[in-house]
């Protein structure tokens, strides 16, 4: 979604860890982790099955036990994850293997998925890295919908509490309707942004009972 006036931050970030298989399940939920704050649900599958395939290609042609580092940052407005270890003779080789072939997979289905992958040899390490589409116009984009759009633009032309006349009035029951709907609409927008509809909802009505107990 382009124009947006909040944009979303997503600062890079990396984690070193050993390459064995008992990781795995943490490095996924880690990366799920993250995109969901970033806003990105729709990629955590493809970005979850190329850190697996990345990091096993690792155990298996590096050695268990291999020091490497798993790091994540935009790429415009692709998602790169790069996985880097220290030896830089045991290149990653791309192997179409049967459809239904159990094993020898690895790269093929990072093929599959990624807009584009490759290697880069350093000095003393080298880097698998992939590129995924996330759908974005811009690296500080969100994806969403109409409901999404008219939160951001409530948001932007009202700034909630600090519009500059008061709303029209509305019949109790079409307010209500309105209101929810509303509602509905920021933590759609919340989601979109990486932010957590459940703790926002407890946060507003906690903030709510302040005010009415002020009141009282």
């Amino acid at each position: 979604m382009d124009g947006c006036r909040f944009g979303v931050v997503r600062k890079a970030w990396d984690l070193p860890f050993r390459a064995e298989a008992e990781e795995l399940a943490g490095l996924r939920r880690v990366m799920r982790l993250h995109l969901e704050l970033w806003g990105l649900p729709g990629v955590v599958h493809a970005a979850q099955l190329c850190v697996t395939e990345l990091v096993t290609n690792v155990i298996k042609h590096v050695g268990p036990g291999t020091r490497a580092c798993l790091a994540v940052a935009m790429s415009g407005a692709n998602l790169r994850i790069e996985v880097s270890d220290p030896d830089t003779h045991a290149l990653p080789t791309f192997v179409r293997a049967a459809d239904m072939a159990e094993e020898g997979r690895g790269l093929g289905l990072v093929d599959g998925v990624a807009e584009r992958w490759g290697v880069i040899l350093r000095g003393d390490s080298k880097v698998t890295w992939c590129e995924l589409a996330t759908g974005l116009l811009s690296p500080a984009g969100h994806v969403g919908g109409p409901r999404v759009a008219k939160a951001e633009a409530v948001l932007g032309l009202l700034q909630l509490r600090h519009a500059p006349e008061p709303l029209p009035r509305l019949r109790v029951v079409r307010g209500e309707a309105v209101a929810i709907d509303l509602i509905a609409d920021l933590l759609h927008w919340l989601r979109a942004h990486g932010c957590d509809p459940d703790e926002a909802l407890d946060r507003a009505q906690t903030h709510f009972e302040a005010e009415l107990a002020d009141i009282r």
